[in-house]
């Protein structure tokens, strides 16, 4: 594609031309003291500088996220690279580092990515996700990092922190208001004394559908029925507070407590194949989804879609400082949600596969570690337990006669949905009344994980140290399945089987143990006081799956029917350098890696319309990543990055329809360019002006990377611009400014293909358009 390899072009020609003239651009400084600002970060469990961490590491601090208005996950990754997140919905994020997903919904099936919030792990899909508001910094480690992170980051970790409280009163009140009557307030107030001090911190946001949804309005096919909200929109708010106690010099504590609320509408899950009343197919313009008649409420949950979910997790981290080279840390973590989400899968008028996903969980962490350090020797060791059980409950609704017209085609020429919104049905045919046909199914999983982990840095010269960690695990994992499928009124068998036997709502179940040793090593040689590299060898797994189905027994009484995937293991080698240059004013990092997969597990979804797990044989990943951070002078800063990955699952015969196939939601290509301007007016106040540029690459939705019904389920590059500009005072008590995201309205999709796939009608989701809007802050 001529204008894709153009941006790739542009993106790289971009990139290089600002980095080479950044020294003489820096030269322009008057003022010796403008350098880039020092990053310190925990990743190895200690506070170190990110130039000296061995390992590939993206970070970012909560003021420049606000500077940036950067609020929600996805925003984070369209700066970093390596790392790509989708957010359909809170309920449904996909956490994609260096081209390996994780976002199953499965109770049965453990996370690949770590999502850390105040050190406990977060990582289940339904529960990860969580609004970004009075953020102290992001650390997005890459490769596998079983030893600082556990399990779960068998090819990364992305770990927030939020700011504690503090001795001194302060605070801070945004708020603003945008297009699509965009509404947002956030603040936070803290302060003390010097033995107690208490932080409490708040967001709200409310937008309303970007996607126009006629559901239910005159003129539709369901006219007269519940009216349908538009899509895409949010209402999320969140609340923590924080207290933190230090009775002396030697011991600190932080309790954390979170709570966080959704009630956003539907996703905009639109099908390419069948047209609304009146309309088109592309994603972009209106959809007609949710008309799923009178049982919608009882049998989904709700009469219209959305997703509403709570969540609340609470933390206490506990540090003893014993002398000067011991201290030792505890961690304990509560964390549980409650999410129901009602979705049209196949996008259109037609009450054919309508689905609801009720999912919960609850989980609970402790970590003991004991840290040592001094001039040549950094060490840590501990242990960990962590326990987890988690619910998926599915609901399905459909008409009979429109269910057997769509899949099957019953009445030959009579279309599923005509092109003018009609809907085809054998009941509505016949002169009959509609037969409502509902079903459901479900997984369950509880995981007790134990684990001891050991990791030491040792200083072989002045320049040169050498890492070697490693985490011991052993679980005890039981995954569960039920099922309720009556018959069909006029097929006098269940329309969809989804692979079992109705079990009258009773849970089967099948258990197992599995035990791993994953170790790590790292050698950083210090060739200057400012220029590090370093090597790394780490492996990473993804723990076994027990994915359950249930059969009649030789009794006719529904048993487990397990299908066990062995655990995907990954070695991660790679080499990088960090360096800071110019007298502090550029910061650069690069690093190369190659990645090899043992039975890669994929999801799929089977002809009923379910996801199964599946072993999709070998795979390697290739990659190159860059980045630079530059003060210019006293009034600028800019920053960038590109990545390239090439990961697919290997060519061959063994690994079957996946051979050769590109790894979902990676692009090969990715670049970012940001600049940062902040320009005295007046001795009391600034102007400021920031902007960021990402580009990506093609990227597949699916591994088959196929068509389905003779759709794409693809998309091209992606160009996006970002931009924010006020005034404020210098000394910063007060802001105003405006913003635009996607500043020139590029239309592209997030998803593509989904559950309506599985039904002959892929639908597809349309990205944000562009959000402008305003806001004003006071700090007080």
């Amino acid at each position: 594609m001529p204008e894709q390899k153009t941006a790739q072009l542009v993106g790289l020609v971009s990139l290089i031309a600002i980095m080479t003239s950044l020294p003489t651009l820096a030269q322009t400084s008057t003022d010796d003291t403008d350098v880039v600002d020092e990053i310190i970060v925990t990743t190895q469990k200690r506070s170190q500088s990110l130039r000296d961490v061995p390992v590939t590491v993206t970070s970012y601090t909560g003021r420049l996220l606000e500077d940036l208005n950067i609020d929600e996950f996805d925003e984070v990754s369209e700066i970093t690279p390596g790392l790509i997140i989708q957010e359909q919905s809170p309920n449904n994020p996909a956490f994609v580092i260096r081209g390996i997903t994780s976002d199953s919904g499965s109770a049965q099936i453990a996370p690949r990515v770590s999502i850390y919030l105040n050190g406990i792990d977060v990582s289940r899909s339904r529960g990860s996700h969580f609004e970004l508001f009075d953020i102290e910094r992001i650390e997005v480690a890459k490769g596998p990092q079983a030893t600082l992170f556990g399990t779960a980051s068998a090819i990364g970790a992305v770990s927030v922190i939020t700011r504690k409280a503090q001795e001194e009163f302060d605070a801070e009140l945004s708020v603003g208001y945008g297009n699509f009557d965009a509404y947002q307030a956030r603040g936070f107030i803290t302060g003390g004394n010097q033995t107690l001090q208490g932080r409490l911190a708040f967001s709200y946001r409310k937008r309303d559908g970007f996607i126009e949804n006629i559901a239910g309005d005159a003129g539709s096919q369901s006219e007269g029925g519940t009216v349908q909200p538009d899509l895409n929109g949010i209402e999320r708010f969140g609340i923590r507070g924080s207290v933190r106690f230090v009775p002396n010099d030697n011991f600190t504590a932080d309790l954390v407590i979170n709570y966080e609320e959704n009630d956003d509408t539907g996703t905009s899950f639109k099908s390419g194949n069948f047209a609304p009343t009146g309309g088109a197919t592309d994603p972009f313009s209106f959809a007609e989804l949710g008309g799923a008649g009178p049982r919608s409420e009882e049998v989904l949950g709700s009469a219209t879609l959305g997703i509403e979910r709570d969540l609340f997790d609470g933390n206490l981290t506990m540090q003893w400082d014993l002398n000067e080279n011991w201290s030792i840390t505890s961690v304990s973590g509560y964390r549980e949600f409650d999410s129901l989400e009602v979705f049209d899968a196949d996008g259109t008028a037609a009450i054919f596969a309508e689905f609801a996903e009720d999912s919960s969980g609850d989980q609970f962490s402790q970590e003991l570690r004991a840290n040592y350090g001094s001039d040549t020797l950094n060490a840590f060791f501990g242990v960990n337990y962590f326990t987890e059980s988690g619910r998926q409950r599915v609901p399905f609704l459909t008409e009979e006669g429109t269910f057997l017209q769509c899949a099957a085609g019953v009445i030959p020429d009579l279309p599923c949905v005509a092109p003018d919104g009609t809907v085809g049905s054998v009941t509505a045919a016949q002169g009959l009344p509609p037969i409502f046909y509902d079903a459901e199914f479900g997984n369950t999983g509880s995981f007790d994980i134990y684990s001891a982990f050991a990791d030491a840095t040792i200083g072989i010269t002045e320049r040169l140290e050498f890492t070697a960690g490693i985490r011991y695990v052993y679980e005890e994992r039981e995954s569960g399945s039920f099922a309720r499928l009556p018959n069909s009124v006029l097929t006098g068998a269940p329309l969809l089987a989804f692979g079992n036997v109705d079990t009258g709502g009773n849970v089967v179940t099948a258990s197992e143990d599995y035990s791993a040793f994953l170790p790590r090593f790292n050698v950083r040689f210090e060739a200057s006081d400012d220029v590090n590299f370093y090597a790394t060898v780490a492996k990473g797994r993804r723990s076994d799956v027990i994915d359950v189905g249930s059969i009649a027994g030789p009794n006719g009484t529904p048993v487990a029917d397990p299908t066990f995937i062995p655990e995907e293991v990954i070695w991660n080698y790679e080499g990088g350098m960090k360096a800071r240059l110019l007298d502090g004013r550029l910061d650069v990092a690069a690093s190369a890696f190659y990645q090899d997969y043992e039975n890669f597990q994929v999801t799929i979804l089977d002809p009923n319309g379910v996801t199964r797990p599946s072993n999709a044989g070998s795979a390697s990943n290739f990659g190159v990543e860059g980045e630079f951070r530059s003060q210019l002078n006293q009034y600028f800063q800019v920053f960038g990055n590109v990545a390239y990955i090439d990961a697919q699952i290997d060519d061959e015969a063994e690994n079957g329809i996946f051979a050769g196939n590109r790894f979902r939601l990676q692009p090969k290509w990715s670049t970012a360019l940001g600049g940062l301007m902040t320009v005295p007016i007046t001795d009391d106040i600034n102007f400021f002006a920031n902007a960021t540029w990402t580009y990506r690459s093609s990227a597949f939705f699916e591994i088959e990377n196929a068509q389905i019904a003779g759709l794409d389920i693809a998309e091209d590059a992606v160009n996006l611009v970002n931009v924010r500009a006020g005034f404020a005072a210098a000394d910063d008590s007060w802001e105003i400014n405006v913003f635009a995201n996607n500043l020139f309205d590029r239309e592209y999709i997030i998803d593509a293909g989904n559950t309506g796939g599985a039904f002959g009608s892929p639908t597809f989701v349309a990205g944000p358009p562009r959000f402008y809007g305003v806001q004003l802050t006071g700090r007080f």
